[in-house]
């Protein structure tokens, strides 16, 4: 990585332009990407994740509830209303809190590769 440039990961963690790491990448609470970066001007109309970062989510969040749900059931055998008052909330949460971080990360990713 160039000197000064800014980590794609850290970027995408933090939900942060790919260039500067200062700005906003999002406009508001969905994850739709700003026009353009508040602090270095950079155009991010063209930055486009696609489908990448719900793929992930939906793997790795299913994959986290089956197994909290399947150990639950083995522990403590729970009525089916119990298991959908705790794996709904959790799944709908769990989605809405991953989405923007995978999505920021996969632009940083994606305008990092580009620049090289």
């Amino acid at each position: 990585m160039p000197p000064g440039a800014v980590s794609p990961w850290s970027a995408g963690l933090r939900c942060r332009c790919p260039r500067c790491g200062d700005g906003a990448l999002f406009a508001g609470v969905l994850p739709e990407v700003r026009e353009r970066c508040e602090s270095c001007g950079l155009d991010l109309r063209a930055q486009d994740s696609g489908d990448g970062p719900a793929v992930f989510v939906i793997l790795i969040l299913g994959a986290l509830i089956v197994a909290g749900a399947f150990t639950l059931e083995k522990i403590a055998a729970p009525s089916l209303w119990l298991h959908l008052a705790i794996w709904l909330p959790a799944t709908v949460i769990g989605a809405i809190a991953l989405l923007r971080p995978f999505k920021a990360t996969l632009i940083a990713l994606q305008y990092r590769h580009r620049d090289l």
